[in-house]
């Protein structure tokens, strides 16, 4: 393609003419590769943007859809529904932990961080605590780029140009290079300490004016963060002690990505409101769902008096067609085992954690952190240009085959739950020669 034929697409977290300079174009895909518009086959370690956990071309939910587009194409949700959608919700209530049995769909991660932010103030304001509208995230917590999700994230470029619009305050972040460095699965040290911050947090707020917490079980975007020891359960504590709401962000950590269904199940910790989508339907179609626990759904609709309960939703909640991708989807992570495929200590989890931390003692890098199949190599700043290392070893991994996600410093791997051996090997030869290259 010519520059004339890209210059009408505005893209999304692109440099836009840096990519129009050099494009690269995606012209198909299948499994653990992608087929580029020059018929190179390039290794996905990024399952597309951490969504197509089941790889990519199933034909079993490619069928789901193109069969529900032939059946119902639309329906509209507002007052009225589609059996589909709620056999999917059933579905993700006996998948759920604890009590998140009540489903509202929304078309992105972040539709369903705002529609969970409003749950939990029209929960607070149905039982009488209309005060408690102050958002605690966390610092390098990613939920998404609508006003609310920019405004409890701790990523600044999200929010520098645009303003923060909910009241709002932020836990530190979890990594500690010091103690830490080069964890394999969980880090060990500071866990607790590091959750114990909320307590200083509710004594500055009050919990009277705080309505949730939310956090990603493992930051994603923000560099990819496995949670310390015991940080969870103690955030869980804390929130409990004082009627303050606790958020899951499973936008990433859903569907397999730390070994089970859920990451809330992985680290036996179980929220009041968890969000999910990317890999609710393996990427095929646009889609989130956020889980509510009971009790948030009968305090606001067994609560809320005649009519509408919670004025919210959208024109493409519970598409027949993401709900037959979801339905597809759920099939195939079931049939093929993937749900536990990627379990910390299954065999080729442990291969991936081998294999990456053969990278130990390279040139530049400082850092190798892992869980399950998600996981990050930092790398010491460039001089006079912080934040280009990633980007850097991303192309250079381009050019030699594999598709990485570029995090600042850092780059992150989250390959479909599909990866095999031959796949690490492949990915691990690639990403060290990419290093020895450039910071050799």
């Amino acid at each position: 393609m010519n520059t004339n034929e890209l210059a009408a697409h505005w893209m999304p977290f692109t440099p836009n003419k840096g990519f129009k300079a050099k494009p690269r174009m995606l012209t198909g895909a299948k499994g653990m590769y992608w087929t580029t518009d020059d018929q190179r086959q390039v290794l996905d370690m990024t399952a597309g943007l951490w969504c197509c956990n089941a790889g990519h071309g199933h034909p079993h939910i490619a069928e789901a859809i193109a069969r529900q587009a032939r059946t119902l194409d639309y329906a509209p949700c507002f007052g009225f529904g589609h059996p589909l959608s709620f056999e999917l919700s059933e579905r993700l209530a006996q998948l759920a932990p604890g009590n998140l049995n009540k489903v509202f769909y929304t078309n992105s991660g972040s539709e369903s961080v705002e529609t969970a932010l409003k749950m939990a103030l029209a929960y607070h304001h149905a039982q009488g605590n209309g005060g408690k509208q102050l958002f605690i995230g966390r610092e390098r917590g990613y939920h998404g780029v609508n006003f609310g999700g920019i405004s409890v994230g701790g990523l600044t470029n999200n929010h520098k140009a645009f303003g923060q619009w909910i009241p709002n305050d932020h836990l530190t972040h979890t990594q500690d290079l010091e103690l830490n460095a080069f964890s394999r699965g969980l880090p060990l040290h500071g866990g607790i300490d590091k959750a114990n911050e909320l307590e200083k947090l509710i004594k500055l707020h009050d919990a009277s004016r705080i309505a949730a917490v939310i956090i990603e079980p493992i930051t994603g975007a923000g560099g990819v963060l496995p949670p310390p020891v015991g940080y969870l359960k103690r955030i869980r504590e804390i929130c409990d002690q004082h009627g303050i709401l606790l958020i899951f962000d499973e936008v990433i950590c859903g569907f397999g990505r730390t070994g089970d269904v859920f990451a809330s199940q992985t680290f036996d910790v179980v929220p009041d409101i968890m969000t999910t989508a990317k890999g609710l339907t393996n990427g095929a179609a646009p889609m989130g769902a956020v889980l509510a626990g009971d009790h948030i759904y009968d305090a606001v609709v067994e609560h809320g008096g005649h009519g509408v309960e919670f004025f919210h939703g959208y024109t493409y909640s519970a598409h027949p067609l993401a709900c037959a991708a979801a339905m597809a989807t759920l099939d195939v992570y079931e049939q093929e085992s993937l749900f536990h495929r990627g379990a910390a200590d299954g065999d080729i989890a442990r291969y991936f954690e081998q294999g990456l931390h053969s990278l130990k003692g390279l040139p530049g890098v400082v850092d190798i952190r892992n869980y399950s199949l998600i996981a990050a190599v930092e790398f010491e700043p460039l001089a006079g240009k912080p934040g280009a290392s990633g980007g850097m070893i991303q192309t250079a991994a381009w050019e030699q085959g594999m598709m990485l996600r570029s995090l600042g410093d850092a780059i992150a791997m989250s390959p479909p739950l599909i990866i095999d051996k031959p796949h690490v090997d492949q990915a691990i030869g690639i990403l060290e020669s990419s290093i020895r290259q450039h910071l050799g």
